[in-house]
């Protein structure tokens, strides 16, 4: 994502065919978007992904409804009706993202992605007319990412191990075998990848929530999670750190908005 005045572009891919999307939002809070493309699936496409990224089309008038008054977290739902999870544009880099955050401080973390997207990923190729696209990137193709040598994703400051893991998810996307937009093919998706060495419950649970849209998934692993329901529930103290499934139990009343419920008690 690059950010140019008022106006963030964001490259995307409708299979190869290669898609520029551009965001503003406007005074009265209207947010507008365009595409660029050779065709109008693709530039319908790249919107589409980029509505989904910043959530614009969501109802959460039942969440709303459901917890504006709640003892929790009311508060922050009556003070910002228009937070929203931190997407993704398509899944997959969800699910590349959060494999390159696992046990690492999130500045590390971005410096791998930025490696990963800079040595190995797909530049928009236009025409002199459309420089003002020129330098941005976009994620590698899961093809790429399964067949790329683990010596060059290290380089990158991967761990051996977690190199391995991407390779393997990424093989297991290319080749058809895990479908990450299906809906009906999700917990079957998450299954498989669950089944990957390195891969564990925080990197599926994020892949969903931030990738696939799925509220009622919890990333209950996160840290600041175990450290926030920590200090709740030993009335305060810093140090206090939540074992997961109290994580899990702290939020299950919130049922299938356990997500967006933990956005909100972030920000409190």
């Amino acid at each position: 994502m690059r950010r140019r005045g008022g106006v963030l572009e964001r490259l995307l891919h409708h299979e190869d065919e290669p898609v520029v999307v551009r965001m503003a939002q406007t005074a009265d809070d209207t947010v507008l978007f365009g595409a660029r493309a050779q065709t109008r699936t693709a530039a319908r496409y790249g919107i589409e992904r980029m509505r989904f990224a910043l959530g614009v089309d969501d109802d959460l008038g039942a969440f709303h409804r459901r917890f504006a008054n709640d003892p929790l977290i009311g508060r922050s739902v009556r003070a910002r009706p228009w937070l929203r999870v931190g997407r993704r544009p398509e899944p997959f880099e969800a699910l590349v993202w959060a494999v390159c955050e696992q046990l690492i401080e999130y500045e590390r973390a971005a410096k791998i992605q930025r490696r990963l997207v800079t040595r190995l990923g797909r530049r928009w190729r236009g025409s002199e007319e459309e420089a003002w696209a020129s330098g941005l990137r976009d994620l590698p193709t899961a093809a790429k990412l399964s067949a790329t040598a683990l010596a060059s994703l290290e380089s990158c400051d991967l761990a051996a191990t977690r190199a391995i893991a991407l390779r393997r998810v990424a093989r297991e996307v290319a080749q058809g075998r895990v479908n990450l937009h299906d809906p009906a093919e999700h917990e079957r998706g998450w299954k498989r990848l669950r089944a990957i060495g390195g891969i564990g419950a925080w990197t599926v649970e994020m892949m969903a929530l931030c990738g696939q849209g799925r509220y009622d998934q919890l990333p209950a692993g996160d840290l600041g999670l175990l450290k926030l329901v920590g200090r709740r529930l030993s009335g305060g103290e810093e140090r206090a750190r939540a074992e997961e499934h109290e994580v899990r139990a702290f939020f299950a009343p919130y049922g299938e908005w356990a997500g967006l419920a933990a956005v909100h008690m972030q920000g409190l």
